[in-house]
C-alpha cells in the first residue's frame, strides 16, 4: 500500500463510517468438490481455513469476500492505470473505502472468531489496463451482490441480517457505477444482472467460493456453513 493510503485509511474509515451503514453475508464451500477429485488419502489433504458454522461461519464468509474486494481496490489505486480520469479515480476511491469499512466491520464483529488475513491472487488482472481493471471490478461487485443475496436466508441473528441487507444495496450501487464507467448511459437492467422475475441473482456459498477461489491463495473450508 502506498504512503498516501497508509496515512488516510484510518481517518477516512472514521469519516466514511459516519456516512454509511454496513453489510454482512457470505463466502463458502467448493473445497469438498476439489478434495473429492484427489487420489490422496483424505487425512493427508489440508482442508484449508475453516470459516466455521452458524452465523459465525456466514460472517467469516462475508469477511473473506470483503478482504478480497478491499485488497483489489487498494491495488488499483496504488498504481492507477494510464489516463485514469478524476471522475474514475473518485468513484474507485469511494468504493475502495466502502470495502475497507466493510472488511473492518466484519473483523470487529467476529473478534477472536475471525479468520486470518487472506492472501489475494490478482495475477490475472492487468492493473495498468483500464479494461482489465474495470472488467474484474464488475466481476467482484456482481459476485458480492449474488453472495449476499444467496446467504441472507442462512443468517439467524436479525441484527446481522439487517446489516447484510444494507450492505448488499451498497454493493449493487458499486456494480452499477462500474458498469457506467465501462459503458456510459447503457441499460442497467440487462439479462446478466436481473432475473426474469425482476430480482437480483442469488448464489449459494459453494458457488461463490468456486468463483473466487482463483483470486485467493489461501484455501477456504466452508463445509460447516449452514445450508
Amino acid at each position: 500500500m502506498n504512503q498516501n493510503l497508509q496515512k488516510t485509511e484510518s481517518p477516512m474509515l472514521d469519516r466514511v463510517n459516519r456516512r454509511y451503514f454496513l453489510r454482512s453475508a457470505g463466502v463458502a464451500a467448493a473445497t469438498g468438490a476439489l478434495i473429492a477429485g484427489c487420489t490422496l488419502d483424505d487425512h493427508n489433504v489440508d482442508p484449508g481455513i475453516s470459516l466455521g458454522s452458524g452465523d459465525i461461519g456466514i460472517l467469516n464468509y462475508a469477511y473473506a469476500l470483503e478482504q478480497l474486494e478491499a485488497a483489489f481496490y487498494i491495488a488499483v489505486l496504488k498504481n492507477p492505470y494510464g489516463n485514469m480520469s478524476m471522475e474514475e479515480k473518485t468513484i474507485l476511491t469511494d468504493i475502495m473505502y466502502h470495502e475497507i469499512i466493510h472488511r473492518e466491520f466484519f473483523k470487529k464483529a467476529l473478534g477472536g472468531a475471525a479468520i486470518p488475513g487472506l492472501m489475494p491472487n490478482f495475477s490475472a488482472v492487468n492493473f495498468s489496463d483500464r479494461t482489465s481493471v474495470l472488467t474484474y471490478a464488475q466481476v467482484f461487485e456482481d459476485t458480492g451482490v449474488a453472495a449476499y443475496n444467496g446467504a441472507g436466508n442462512l443468517i439467524k441473528d436479525v441484527k446481522f441480517l439487517l446489516t447484510a441487507g444494507k450492505i448488499v444495496s451498497v454493493e449493487a450501487r458499486h456494480a452499477s457505477a462500474i458498469r457506467d464507467l465501462i459503458k456510459p448511459n447503457t441499460d442497467y437492467f440487462s439479462d446478466d444482472m436481473i432475473t426474469p422475475g425482476g430480482l437480483d441473482f442469488a448464489k449459494s456459498p459453494s458457488e461463490i467460493l468456486m468463483a473466487v477461489s482463483p483470486f485467493i491463495m489461501d484455501k477456504l473450508d466452508g463445509s460447516k456453513l449452514p445450508s
